[in-house]
C-alpha cells in the first residue's frame, strides 16, 4: 500500500474512532510512538504497547469531539493535524491541537509522534 493510501485510510479511521482497527491493519509490528511530554510515557515501542496506551487513553479520556485534517504526504512520511476536545480523569474538559507525523515502509507505519 502506498504512503498516499496508508495515510487516507488512516484518516478516515481515526474520524470514525476506530483507532484499534487503525493500528491492527495499518501498523508494523515493531512500530514506535514518541508523545509528547505529558501524562502518558513519552517512548512506547511495539505495536502490542502501542495498543495498550491507546486502550488507556481510551479508559480515561471522555472525547466532546475531533477533528482531523487531510494528509500532507512526503516521501515515505505523511502529516495531519488534530484538534480534540476532551476532559481526561482528574482534568478539566480542554481542546487540544496536535500535528501527527507517520513514516511509512514497506506497506506499514513504522513510526508516529505527536508535537503540540
Amino acid at each position: 500500500m502506498t504512503t498516499q493510501k496508508i495515510a487516507n485510510q488512516l484518516v478516515e479511521l481515526c474520524k470514525k474512532g476506530k483507532w484499534a482497527q487503525a493500528q491492527k491493519e495499518l501498523y508494523a509490528q515493531d512500530a514506535i510512538s514518541v508523545e509528547p511530554f505529558g501524562w502518558t510515557p513519552r517512548l512506547t515501542k511495539g505495536l502490542t504497547n502501542i495498543k495498550k496506551k491507546g486502550e488507556f487513553w481510551a479508559k480515561n479520556t471522555k472525547v466532546y469531539g475531533m477533528e482531523i485534517s487531510k494528509p500532507t504526504i512526503a516521501g515515505n512520511w505523511f502529516t495531519m493535524k488534530m484538534t480534540v476536545d476532551s476532559e481526561m480523569k482528574g482534568r478539566p474538559r480542554a481542546k487540544s491541537t496536535e500535528i501527527c507525523m507517520y513514516e511509512v515502509k514497506d506497506g506499514k507505519i513504522i513510526s508516529e509522534q505527536f508535537f503540540s
